[in-house]
């Protein structure tokens, strides 16, 4: 196959392009920003607060970069282990540690910066700096891009192509180009949440061999939950982030952030505000809605066109789901392209896998973010049922070793949510239900 066109050179087109990389003569990332990007930049307006890579995600770099890992940490990065030097809590209790279930750290920036060198290992992989402005269609299937390279449409090119991938991020054009075309638009699903979160990072004592990634959540009565989560990355620096919800949303107010800092029950992140010196200001992001896009139910759609990570489905943050469904989605169309498919009709077996991806995280958190005082939602009967056994999970997992190794494979996408739901599983929570005794 000749060419294949790759709109968006975030981590999901970055994983697209290094998949298409085997399957095709040349790949193009159409990308607007400049590339690498060793600070946060204007296309990913969230790249300078914290970013989780869970295990689902760093084993699908490790695939397609052979030895990603170890890069990242020969580079900086900063390994933590949940048996050690991770820790997690639940309303100011720590949960019982289970080794082996390891945390990789760094900025985003400087996560992309290394994935970005590594595609460029890829000698049939170009970058073109610019805008795509939209799809050329010819007989039923996408031909081409409509590329700009700048700010403004006129000098527009078009970039002819065998298939095209959308991966423009959860604020996509791709339904409104459809739609333009003649093709009706996938229907797009949006769950109110109202998500706020404030970043800074601190200078970090090398010599501090104490934890290296802490994950607090409190449940207040309120029901409006809150998050401070706090991690050790490259520069002998700390990354320390604080969500809240609504009116509860945190502000871009140094005083604000240390205060919610301070009143963690956890302890560390008051500890770690008061002893290291803050660099730089507090940056602030608002998530409004998770989203996700229907494209396996299309009765139509052209061919030579396929959308992953957050073109698809975008999610809670704080459940950090984002990078690692963005792998998935690169490793099914990878085994949608071994299957030798045309790419003049719809790439069906693509999405109706991606959707059982979209399906087990939205699963996640859905039930909980259906839930929320101030949802738009109108909670089933399953999500309320679902955010009880969830909150039954949390509060075992804090003295019972084997439930939060599997609620710990469920959170960093290695299992299906429903394996908590297994008897027993279900049997292990109820007998922690109403006991307060020793981890096991």
């Amino acid at each position: 196959m000749r060419r294949a066109i790759v709109l968006g050179g975030s981590i999901g087109g970055v994983l697209a392009a290094r998949v298409l990389s085997g399957h095709f003569d040349e790949v193009t990332v159409v990308e607007r920003d400049d590339l690498p990007a060793d600070r946060p930049r204007p296309g990913v307006p969230q790249s300078a607060q914290m970013h989780i890579l869970l295990d689902a995600g760093r084993t699908q770099l490790d695939r397609w970069f052979p030895g990603f890992s170890d890069g990242m940490l020969s580079r900086g990065a900063v390994l933590a282990d949940v048996g050690s030097t991770a820790a997690f809590y639940l309303n100011g209790h720590r949960k019982v540690p289970v080794p082996g279930n390891e945390v990789i750290s760094s900025t985003r920036p400087f996560l992309e910066s290394y994935v970005h060198s590594r595609l460029a290992e890829c000698g049939n992989v170009v970058f073109r700096k610019g805008r795509a402005r939209g799809l050329r269609f010819d007989s039923g299937r996408v031909s081409g891009v409509l590329f700009s390279g700048g700010d403004d449409a006129d000098g527009s090119e078009t970039l002819s192509s065998d298939l095209v991938v959308d991966a423009m991020g959860r604020s996509s054009r791709l339904g409104e180009w459809l739609a333009g075309a003649g093709w009706q638009p996938p229907a797009l699903e949006r769950l109110h949440v109202d998500l706020g979160y404030a970043t800074a990072l601190f200078t970090r004592d090398p010599a501090d061999s104490g934890m290296l990634a802490v994950h607090s959540l409190s449940l207040p009565d309120s029901g409006m939950p809150r998050l401070a989560s706090m991690a050790a990355v490259e520069g002998n620096r700390w990354i320390v982030v604080v969500t809240g919800y609504a009116r509860e949303r945190p502000v871009r107010d140094t005083e604000d952030f240390l205060e919610r800092c301070r009143q963690d029950p956890s302890g560390h992140f008051g500890k770690a505000v008061g002893l290291e010196r803050m660099l730089g200001g507090v940056a602030t992001y608002r998530h409004p809605d998770n989203r996700r896009r229907a494209f396996s139910r299309l009765s139509r759609f052209p061919g030579g066109l396929v959308a992953l990570g957050d073109s698809v489905a975008s999610f809670n943050p704080i459940y950090g789901q984002g990078m690692s469904s963005a792998g998935l989605h690169a490793a099914c169309l990878d085994e949608y392209l071994r299957g030798g498919p045309s790419l003049s009709e719809p790439a069906r077996d693509y999405f109706e896998n991606v959707d059982k991806v979209v399906a087990a995280a939205w699963q996640t958190s859905a039930a909980s973010d259906a839930l929320l005082p101030h949802s738009s939602a109108t909670p089933t009967r399953q999500d309320r049922a679902a955010k009880v056994v969830m909150d039954a999970v949390l509060r075992a997992s804090l003295v019972d070793r084997e439930v939060h190794r599997r609620f710990l494979d469920v959170a960093n996408m290695r299992a299906h949510p429903n394996t908590l739901l297994r008897p027993g599983t279900l049997l292990r929570v109820a007998r922690r239900w109403r006991t307060d005794v020793s981890p096991v």
